[in-house]
């Protein structure tokens, strides 16, 4: 299976569309209750969906592979995107750095290179 797309609630679709098109992502749909975007590398969208309230923080976070992630997120806050988690080495091999979109949802933008698929625990047949 291919993973087709992921949904997130947006408490305002239009505020959403211009965060994300400012992130560089490709509008694909817009309508007034809806909106979907195109990855900038690949064949994957994701999408917002009108929701008129949130029941509480969403525990998902939303992870975009950057191959230059210190340099995306800088171009990202040249353009007024402020980042609650600047870049930053994790554990888990990977470079990290957050921000949230304006409903409230966790992006996650990172470098992992060859640790996303092949990490050295990776469990082995």
């Amino acid at each position: 299976m291919d993973l087709n797309q992921v949904t997130l609630p947006a408490l305002d679709v239009a505020a959403s569309v211009a965060f994300y098109r400012t992130m560089g992502f490709e509008l694909v749909v817009d309508a007034p209750h809806y909106a979907r975007f195109k990855a900038t590398t690949g064949t994957a969208t994701f999408s917002v969906h009108a929701v008129e309230s949130l029941a509480g923080p969403s525990p998902a976070v939303v992870y975009f592979e950057c191959e230059s992630l210190d340099a995306q997120v800088a171009a990202l806050e040249a353009k007024g995107l402020e980042f609650f988690q600047a870049p930053r080495d994790e554990a888990w091999l990977w470079r990290e750095a957050r921000l949230a979109d304006p409903s409230g949802n966790v992006i996650c933008l990172y470098h992992a290179g060859r640790n996303r698929l092949d990490p050295p625990w990776r469990v082995r047949a």
